[in-house]
């Protein structure tokens, strides 16, 4: 008789079967991803699929943290981990512990993934760059404590100018945490102890030493510090997230400490020859002047001042000749003209005419009589003549 099973027996015999296959264990699967999702408590879920099969993949919290990259619908990878039995479900799916890009550096794939990310943050915009002092008192140093990258800084920045002060925070440069101590070194001297540059770095390595500089956390820290910030991270052929976001990019740390110290003797020589510069103007100033004094006292001004007195009076003589000739002109014309206007007005003066002869007529009321038809017969008018008037009454009158 067949022995009968249940579910959950079944279940649990396959997912025994599938925990006991080696060869189901750390096994890599090449695929492409489809259907990502990482949900609010961290895990991942996908598909990882070719041309003819698809496997259910899942990636718990604690391993997705460790990923370089950020997986994307449709890239490639290679996905480590064991196949085992969901028994709730009874669905078989790949629990990936470790995941890389196929194909391509997982270290170089984050790199650009997250530089592509900033970049459309506009965190590496030339606008956002602060220019470095000229004149700088305090450099801030975070970088390790060790080995010669503070060696080199420390040379040259001696060299260069004696009396700088340069304070070190000092951080691991890689590994576990190191991002995290830059990046508090970083607000440290922008918080608790103010300096003129920042010069933050490391000596050279593979991509994975300078990982921490490629941390978002430290390019964050990067930009929004306050004081102008110089990236010495690696050599001259080493680029890191750090550098775009920077405010300046050294190739090394000894030339960050050049490009943060002002060299004392190039000062100098600049002060001296800007010296001689101001003392050649003020030698040929001096000698203009001396020349143009020179012509000023040799002018006629001061070895005739009597003759140009002179002169000054003819010409006031002249002047003042010129000017009653215009008088006398003017009140001429004006009298003229007083003359011609006192002869309009005898013209129209009514005492002129009784002069000439003839008299004027004046009603009782005192009107100019101007016409026949304003007097009758028997009124009373009044003449005048040159020298006096007398009284009239009408006793006829004759019309024209």
């Amino acid at each position: 008789m067949a022995v009968i099973r249940s579910v959950s027996e079944v279940t649990k015999y396959i997912a025994g079967l599938l925990k006991n296959d080696l060869a189901l264990h750390n096994v890599t699967i090449r695929g492409q991803i489809s259907n990502f999702k990482q949900y609010s408590s961290g895990h991942c879920y996908f598909d990882l699929k070719d041309k003819d099969s698809i496997l259910k993949c899942v990636i718990w919290r604690s391993y997705a943290e460790r990923l370089r990259f950020r997986p994307e619908n449709d890239m490639q990878v290679l996905a480590t981990g064991s196949v085992e039995v969901y028994e709730r479900d009874g669905k078989y799916q790949f629990y990936v512990s470790r995941m890389a890009p196929d194909g391509v550096g997982e270290l170089a794939l984050a790199f650009e993934q997250l530089k592509e990310r900033l970049s459309q943050e506009g965190l590496f915009d030339v606008e956002f760059k602060k220019g470095l002092p000229a004149y700088p008192k305090n450099i801030g140093i975070v970088t390790s404590p060790t080995g010669a990258v503070l060696r080199d800084i420390y040379t040259v920045s001696r060299r260069r100018m004696p009396s700088i002060r340069l304070a070190l925070y000092p951080v691991m440069v890689q590994g576990a945490g190191s991002a995290e101590q830059i990046a508090h070194g970083i607000d440290f001297f922008n918080t608790k102890y103010p300096v003129d540059v920042l010069i933050v770095g490391r000596g050279g390595g593979s991509m994975e030493d300078l990982w921490s500089f490629n941390e978002e956390v430290v390019v964050r820290a990067i930009f929004k510090s306050r004081i102008p910030v110089i990236s010495a991270v690696g050599h001259e052929t080493d680029f890191t997230l750090a550098d775009f976001v920077a405010d300046q990019r050294a190739a090394t740390p000894s030339q960050a400490a050049e490009l943060a110290v002002p060299d004392v003797s190039e000062v100098i020589q600049r002060i001296n020859s800007a010296r001689e510069r101001l003392q050649m103007a003020a030698v040929t100033s001096i000698k203009d002047s001396r020349r143009s004094l020179e012509a000023i006292m040799d002018s006629f001004v001061f070895t005739q001042p009597l003759r140009m007195l002179e002169s000054s009076s003819m010409r006031l003589d002249n002047l003042q000749s010129r000017l009653n000739k215009i008088a006398i002109q003017l009140v001429k014309e004006k009298k003229n003209q007083l003359l011609h206007n006192m002869e309009k007005l005898e013209l129209i003066n009514p005492l002129g005419v009784i002069r000439r002869g003839y008299g004027i007529v004046h009603d009782q009321k005192g009107t100019i009589v101007s016409d026949i038809s304003n007097i009758k017969v028997d009124d009373m008018v009044s003449v005048r003549l040159n020298g006096g008037q007398f009284d009239a009454q009408v006793k006829a009158i004759r019309e024209e």
